[in-house]
């Protein structure tokens, strides 16, 4: 667990000034470039520097909680932290339950990747094992679209989905674009993706309980500025390559 310490300052988003909070930022650390563990046993990626630079902005105490993704809702609304950066894609029935900041990465393509050589007739697919990680919108989506006539193994982390494709446990992985680019390109050409981009969810932003509104303003008032200054989309082009700019223009 990583903890940034910042001096007490006015919360952007308050009208009157107020002593130095702790904002305790979950995040499950298994997912880069978005949030991982580095060599050094540290989280790190592009949601832990858009954390620290969000607390800095507005003079809060930021503390990153490590967490499991099958129990990150459920840990946000028992108290555990307060609010959720680990790559989450704002989508309705996620907002039936929590709330979510404005989106600090745009939609992202859903793709599908499989061993290098393979070949899928995806307009007619089936007897197919297709791999995804649990309780994502890729998990809804396969089991909706596929479901009927493959078999949909769900696993608790991504790295597993790939560590199985390698094995030849599986024939498919559809998963985030933005999490897939890397594996496919550091894959010494054994990974490549086919079939169609699939554009699931409305972006990744920061989940908060419902009833934290004054949290959920000084965030949004974080973001706008980070945005505007070109923060953002600076830690964007670090983290993922090739990525336009987003945000500035």
């Amino acid at each position: 667990m990583k903890k940034v310490i910042i001096a007490a300052a006015a919360l952007a988003a308050l009208s009157t000034a107020a002593q130095a909070q702790t904002v305790r930022v979950g995040t499950e650390g298994a997912y880069a470039p978005w949030n991982f563990v580095n060599d050094a046993g540290e989280l790190a990626g592009y949601e832990i520097d858009l954390a620290n630079a969000i607390c800095e902005h507005v003079g809060l105490e930021c503390e990153i909680v490590q967490n499991d993704w099958d129990s990150i809702i459920p840990n946000l609304l028992a108290g555990n932290y307060d609010v959720i950066m680990a790559g989450m894609s704002i989508t309705e029935e996620r907002m039936q339950t929590i709330n979510f900041t404005q989106d600090y990465f745009p939609p992202d393509p859903s793709k599908f990747v499989a061993a290098a050589g393979a070949d899928f007739d995806f307009d007619n697919l089936s007897g197919v094992r297709i791999a995804v990680q649990s309780n994502t919108i890729q998990a809804a989506y396969a089991q909706e679209n596929f479901g009927a006539d493959n078999t949909i193994l769900s696993f608790a982390t991504p790295d597993q989905t790939i560590a199985d494709l390698a094995a030849g446990n599986v024939d498919l992985i559809l998963a985030d674009g933005s999490f897939l680019d890397p594996v496919v390109t550091n894959s010494g050409g054994a990974i490549a993706f086919v079939g169609p981009d699939v554009l699931i969810g409305g972006g990744v932003g920061g989940g908060v309980r419902k009833e934290d509104t004054e949290l959920l303003a000084t965030l949004d008032a974080a973001l706008d500025a980070l945005k505007a200054d070109g923060t953002v989309d600076a830690l964007r082009a670090q983290w993922f390559d090739g990525v336009e700019p987003a945000y500035t223009e």
